[in-house]
């Protein structure tokens, strides 16, 4: 299969620099020419992706997050085609009222609706909305949400009686057509059991591709012993420019106006994170500024100061596309991809990396 490619829409706001760690006003402020999160910003980002051809936006979900499903849907009429990936947590929305509001979605977008399901953060995270269940419980409730969600979007009504939800005859007024693709990520061994038998595509962090190599192994070897397949995605950010020189010196760049203080708080708080994928991704650099070219043309230093993906693709055009060949490879089919700030580096990667992997016959 080819590449597919998604952007992401920061609906946290962006601009030239890395924000910090949880994107909170207090994170913003160091941010030089922060971007507020407007709407007419993110149209801009919006529309710039759609036209560069790119499959979907991912729309992140989280404390200091516009809310997803209300940004996209405002989205929709200033696009043409592409999908919105809307991320949202499954613990905090009934699946049934999920399952009413996708197919609404899916109907009224003419088809242009993706799930991004987020089984959740910490649990500091996860009390500020009200839930208090714990790490692996949130899993096995996921998993059930899901079945929940697909039984909804069935012929008939469905049934349901399980440890955490308990539904009669939930249905919706008709079935999404098509039924939107579920993206789903986690690291821990209960994530990867979700995702072998409830996900339609597993994302990852963009870990080194041994690292993403064994998670793709184990997530492939879970669902065939439960008859499934599953397809793979990666989240990365970008700096493609048309020389290596250009692009590792935006990085240095980025590093250079990161205050030390905010990065040894920064990876104190995520490195101790509950998460299993954001403990992993401080391990990447380990809060160390000296050696973040932890693959080639892989940089780490995105993650120093900001939570989730903290990695980045760095180098010339041809490098970034050898790069995601390397993952490709791997069994990796779909990119989701964004930069700082976000609009520029939508043409950046489109117009520079894109063609290098249409030229290779890479794109779906």
């Amino acid at each position: 299969m080819g590449i597919s490619l998604h952007w992401f829409l920061s609906t946290s706001g962006d601009g030239r620099d890395i924000a910090g760690s949880n994107h909170a006003a207090a994170g913003r402020a160091v941010v030089a020419n922060f971007r507020e999160p407007t709407i007419d910003y993110l149209a801009q980002i919006a529309r710039a992706a759609d036209h560069l051809g790119f499959d979907g936006m991912l729309t992140p979900t989280g404390t200091w997050c516009e809310d997803a499903w209300i940004t996209t849907a405002a989205l929709l009429r200033e696009t043409r085609r592409i999908k919105f990936m809307v991320a949202f947590r499954p613990g905090l929305v009934s699946p049934t009222l999920a399952a009413q509001m996708a197919a609404t979605y899916q109907r009224h977008s003419q088809g242009r609706l993706l799930l991004n399901i987020v089984t959740g953060g910490d649990d500091l995270e996860m009390r500020r909305f009200g839930d208090h269940v714990s790490h692996d419980e949130r899993y096995g409730r996921t998993a059930e949400f899901i079945e929940v969600v697909r039984g909804a979007w069935g012929p008939t009504p469905f049934d349901f009686d399980g440890e955490h939800y308990t539904v009669v005859g939930a249905t919706v007024a008709a079935p999404p057509d098509p039924v939107p693709a579920i993206y789903f990520g986690g690291s821990s061994a209960p994530a990867l059991a979700v995702a072998a038998r409830h996900c339609d595509v597993y994302l990852t962090w963009g870990e080194p591709p041994a690292m993403v190599r064994q998670k793709i192994d184990a997530v492939r070897a879970l669902a065939q012993a439960q008859g499934r397949t599953v397809r793979f995605g990666i989240r990365l950010h970008t700096i493609s420019r048309d020389s290596p020189k250009a692009a590792w010196a935006e990085a240095d760049r980025m590093l250079s106006v990161m205050d030390p203080a905010a990065v040894a708080g920064a990876y104190k708080t995520l490195s101790e994170s509950q998460s299993e994928g954001q403990r992993r991704m401080s391990g990447l650099h380990g809060g160390d500024r000296s050696s973040l070219e932890i693959h080639p043309n892989l940089w780490a230093g995105v993650g120093l100061v900001r939570g989730g993906a903290g990695t980045a693709l760095v180098g010339s055009h041809e490098q970034v596309a050898d790069l995601m060949q390397e993952y490709h490879d791997l069994g990796i089919e779909e990119f989701v991809l964004s930069g700082y700030p976000n609009l520029e580096e939508t043409y950046w990667f489109a117009e520079g990396v894109r063609p290098v992997l249409a030229a290779r016959g890479l794109l779906a």
